[in-house]
């Protein structure tokens, strides 16, 4: 019944498939852009091309002189918080029935080290305040202030992933600003500003996208023919290197494939504005409430209206490139 679902929201009636098809064959595919790279950065430049235009940036310098950059490897990790259980998450995408973040397995943080290390294991950890259990870890990095201000101090978080790794497409929750630093290993990005959620074929009450963006590097085409609005979508691609930091501006839709086992850290700031900071409360409070209340009461009904809500708003993107 819900592949039947997924199938039926790209049905289109005669009228409309005509329209899409004549729309799609001005546009191949996604519309990407490199993203701007630089060693250093002044504020003002920063505030002012980046910043306050909400436009992705990475900084090449800007850990390299932090302790962390030299100090911080899988083996330290292992060392400090070896013996802290985490919670571990695979490829397999979510579908809209999974509560927002399910863990598939979990293991001790040394245990998950030693698999990644072995080669090519696609088990990642997000949102793991190693902080908490490491608060020497703490000294390891300077709050880049000059950049921006906001920033949530309690909760600097560490990524890591395996080789063939996968975040699939979303946007945090919180709407913050994020300045995410690779330290280990290389990972590839695609970036899309919050405009494009209904090119990316949001979930309704949800951060993550429907479409499938897996193994993306390796296919390079997406299935168009099952979310045509993509090929309407304009981003942003790139690769990050160990050292390399990341300016992800709030709202930013983000796929993350990891080339190599490696780890990072996000520094997250919140918005200026009131407005900024109401909608990420609600997010995290009311919107995100609604969903899981609604997937465990009523399952159907609610996955079957969210189907409903992305096809119409996929074909209203899809008709705005045709006239």
């Amino acid at each position: 019944m819900k592949a039947k679902a997924e199938i039926n929201y790209i049905l289109i009636d005669a009228k409309e498939l005509r329209i899409a098809n004549f729309a799609l064959a001005k546009r191949l595919e996604m519309q990407l852009h490199p993203v701007d790279r630089i060693e250093n950065i002044s504020s003002e430049d920063f505030k002012n091309n980046y910043y306050r235009p909400q436009k992705p940036l990475v900084i090449t310098e800007l850990a390299k002189s932090w302790p962390a950059y030299n100090k911080w490897s899988w083996d330290y990790f292992k060392q400090i918080v070896g013996d802290k259980k985490v919670a571990l998450y695979n490829n397999v995408k979510s579908d809209a029935y999974t509560p927002i973040n399910t863990a598939d397995d979990y293991k001790t943080f040394g245990e998950y080290i030693d698999m990644i290390q072995a080669g090519p294991a696609a088990w990642r950890i997000f949102l793991f305040n190693i902080f908490d259990h490491a608060p020497q870890l703490i000294n390891d990095f300077t709050w880049p202030e000059h950049l921006m201000t906001g920033f949530v101090k309690k909760y600097p978080m560490l990524f890591t992933g395996g080789e063939t790794s996968i975040t699939h497409m979303h946007f945090d929750i919180d709407l913050s600003h994020i300045l995410h630093t690779q330290f280990g290993g290389r990972k590839r990005v695609l970036l899309f500003r919050h405009e494009e959620q209904h090119n990316l074929y949001r979930k309704p009450f949800e951060v993550l996208s429907l479409a499938d963006f897996s193994n993306y590097y390796t296919n390079r085409t997406p299935d168009y023919e099952k979310f045509p609005a993509l090929k309407y979508a304009q981003g942003y691609d790139l690769i990050l290197n160990p050292g390399d930091t990341l300016f992800m501006p709030a709202g930013y839709w983000h796929h993350m494939e990891y080339l190599d086992s490696g780890f990072a850290m996000s520094l997250r700031a919140l918005q200026n504005s009131l407005g900024g900071k109401a909608q990420g409360v609600w997010n995290l409070f009311g919107m995100r409430s609604i969903d899981t209340v609604l997937k465990k009461t009523a399952p159907k009904w609610w996955y079957d209206y969210k189907i409903k809500k992305i096809d119409k708003q996929a074909r209203i993107e899809i008709k705005k490139f045709s006239n």
